[in-house]
């Protein structure tokens, strides 16, 4: 077969934003011999990191596609994917997760654990993913890697523990000191290549004793052969902590933290050993699909490449050369000439061309082995089908996809644009589940929609850039609900005759708020005052009506509808009868319900110099936001608050201008919660008025 799978690693890069996932990944291409000369991502040199290669991606030095690739370190095969930081791209984090056996948490050592190092974490909690802690930036004024640690324990609830401490901080960091092997370690050479041991320097070999000794107890727990030894005194062996150590962090009972300076390139091939010692392969991380013939019953994957194949394709990109399938092989393997069926579509297709990518670089080959990361050629598909070979129809459990908060109209400027636009948005939805498109029925115009600003810029951008597609883009559109304040009873007959048979349906009952879901449609009808038959149709008219509320036109969330009575007729009843009677018994309660509108409120995290705080503070009073809490570490501070969605449009130049361009924001979703009575008044007239125009 050629890969032993025990020697595989499928690991990904995350973290907060400008915490060096970038330049990292850079460095572990540099050492593993795939690049041979490094770059920044800032690209002064006019060439970018390999790892960002959209041109986009280059100019703004931020990550925006997960980008995978293949390295070999010493004996190990390491697929590795590099994601974004940038909240509004997390579904590129998420379905990477999904497919990663194992992370690197990459930490800044000023910064330490940040707002979006929260989420991060929660993504990675979510998928069970184990995971090594990499303090970077050891280089920087203020850094402290031993806060850092403190951090992860008391922000993140991780049980974490040093296996490494620095050997000078700042502008003086020259190296670290392995606690394993209580050796010092130096990185010469021009780009940190040659790397040197050495004894401990003397006035670290009490700290370097202290914290080992803090390790060994903190996982000594974990095995009674290693706290045997340390209480009797003995020494303890490398590989014995080590196997403690890997074994801990596979239970996710433990975070080994390494640190280092990517860009000063100090650290990294420890880091890549760390890899092979303490992040799992491929068979000891549990897969479960779901077998839709026997009623989606949970059943575990085998890493073996003589069970019938089950792969998924997690993300996909289109090419040059056609849509690109890039696939996990969970059990079973992937050969040129297979014959597969996706199992969404109930559709057979053949494996024609198999690559690996490295970055936006290919390479052919004849077949992929059981937990490869690799990508197949024109094959129509969704994002998350699965492929299963030999008569299976399993289905990989799918990733969690956030509802979108963010709209936009899009009018293309000229007849080439629109053809153009429809291409470029039918090739983004495929690739992001987060990113839809619509044509609004009322006013006739395309609407795309997604998780923030950001992401829908870096779109538009992307239509003008790939596709040479000028487009006017309207208004921010806010994503609001309706919803009731008060229970309702509704009594409603539908009634419409005409030659032949009519319709007649009655509907009574009341609706009431609900706090546990969007819609709760429940059935109290005793006696049969109406037909079984009829009661789905109910559920229909209200679920269609609760679509568009009457207040601004926004769907109505957080009802229960009871129908407790109602009335039908022999000839004139029917579905569609029913379903008119529910939606006008649904409108009818609804205004004496005292409707209200809700908002989606963003948690907003700020983060920039303390001399600034005070701007900070009052520009988020100013948009109506509530501040949870601030705090200061030095010379930095970072406010988190609670701002509405509406009052967040144009904030990133706002904050710029207040701070010196110091501070930088990131927010994402947190909840819907009631519109001010005066904000209200306003968007019920200006949607009052719009009706009157469209009506006109």
């Amino acid at each position: 077969m050629g890969i032993d799978i025990t020697r595989m690693r499928n690991i990904g890069i995350s973290a907060h934003i400008d915490s060096g996932k970038t330049t990292l990944s850079e460095r572990i291409l540099f050492y593993s011999n795939k690049i041979h000369a490094l770059h920044e991502v800032r690209g002064r040199d006019g060439v970018g990191a390999t790892m960002d290669h959209m041109e986009l991606e280059r100019e703004r030095g931020i990550t925006i596609q997960s980008a995978a690739t293949q390295v070999e370190w010493k004996d190990y095969t390491i697929n590795l994917i590099d994601t974004p930081g940038h909240v509004d791209f997390t579904i590129e984090v998420e379905r990477s997760l999904r497919v990663l056996d194992g992370a690197i948490l990459v930490l800044c050592a000023v910064g330490g654990v940040q707002s979006q190092s929260i989420t991060v974490d929660r993504q990675l909690k979510r998928y069970h993913v184990p995971r090594i802690a990499f303090v970077n930036k050891c280089d920087r004024t203020g850094a402290n890697p031993f806060k850092v640690k403190n951090q992860l324990r008391e922000k993140l609830g991780l049980n974490a523990g040093m296996i490494q401490i620095p050997i000078g901080l700042e502008d003086k960091l020259e190296g670290v000191v392995d606690l394993i092997t209580m050796k010092a370690v130096y990185f010469d050479g021009e780009a940190g290549t040659e790397i040197r041991h050495a004894e401990i320097p003397a006035h670290l070999k009490a700290d370097a004793e202290k914290y080992r000794e803090e390790l060994i107890d903190a996982v000594s727990m974990f095995s009674d052969e290693l706290a045997e030894k340390f209480l009797g005194g003995e020494t303890v062996e490398e590989d014995l902590i080590r196997s403690v150590i890997r074994k801990a962090a596979l239970e996710e009972k433990f975070v080994p933290v390494m640190m280092g300076s990517a860009y000063k390139n100090k650290g990294i091939q420890l880091l890549l050993d760390g890899v092979g010692y303490y992040l799992p392969n491929p068979t000891e991380v549990k897969n479960f699909a779901l077998d839709l013939d026997k009623n989606e019953e949970q059943k575990e994957l085998s890493t073996s490449e003589n069970n019938p194949t089950v792969a998924l394709g997690f993300k996909l990109e289109d090419g040059q050369y056609g849509q690109l399938t890039y696939v996990r092989i969970y059990q079973g393997s992937l050969k040129k000439g297979d014959e597969l069926i996706n199992t969404r579509a109930r559709k057979k297709f053949k494996v024609g061309r198999l690559v690996r990518m490295h970055s936006d670089n290919m390479e052919d080959i004849s077949e992929g082995s059981p937990g490869d990361i690799v990508a197949l050629f024109g094959i129509e598909c969704a994002s998350g089908d699965t492929f299963c070979g030999g008569g299976l129809n399993y289905a990989m459990s799918s990733m969690y996809v956030p509802e979108p908060v963010i709209s936009l109209a899009v009018n293309p400027k000229d007849k080439k644009s629109a053809d153009q636009m429809a291409k470029a948005l039918n090739r983004f939805t495929k690739e992001d589940p987060t990113f839809r498109t619509f044509v609004d029925g009322e006013s006739n115009e395309t609407i795309i929609q997604g998780m923030g600003e950001l992401h829908l810029e870096v779109y538009l951008e992307r239509m003008r850039r790939e596709y040479k597609c000028e487009v006017d883009t309207g208004m921010p559109q806010v994503a609001y609900r309706e919803t009731i304040t008060a229970r309702a009873e509704f009594n409603y007959t539908h009634k419409k005759q005409t030659g032949g048979s009519g319709q007649f349906g009655r509907v009574a009952g009341y609706m009431e708020p609900w706090t546990e879901g969007d819609y709760e449609f429940v059935d109290n009808i005793k006696g049969g005052s109406i037909p079984t038959e009829y009661v789905p149709s109910c559920d229909k008219g209200f679920k269609e009506a609760a679509k568009k509320g009457s207040l601004i036109g926004f769907p109505i969330v957080n009802i229960r509808c009871v129908i407790n009575d109602g009335q039908s007729h022999p000839v004139d009843s029917s579905d569609i009868a029913f379903q008119s009677a529910a939606i006008g018994a649904f409108r009818e309660a609804y205004g004496k319900a005292k409707p209200c509108i809700l908002e989606p409120i963003m948690k907003v995290s700020v983060e920039g110099p303390t001399e600034f705080q005070g701007n900070i503070f009052a520009s988020i009073n100013q948009r109506r936001g509530i501040i949870s809490s601030s705090t200061e570490d030095g010379t930095f501070s970072r406010v988190e608050a609670e701002v509405p969605l509406s009052e967040m449009f144009g904030y990133s130049t706002v904050l710029r201008s207040l701070t010196q361009g110091k501070a930088e924001f990131t927010m994402e979703f947190e909840k819907y919660s009631k519109v001010p009575a005066g904000i209200s008044e306003t968007l019920i007239k200006d949607f009052t008025e719009k009706r009157k125009r469209e009506q006109k």
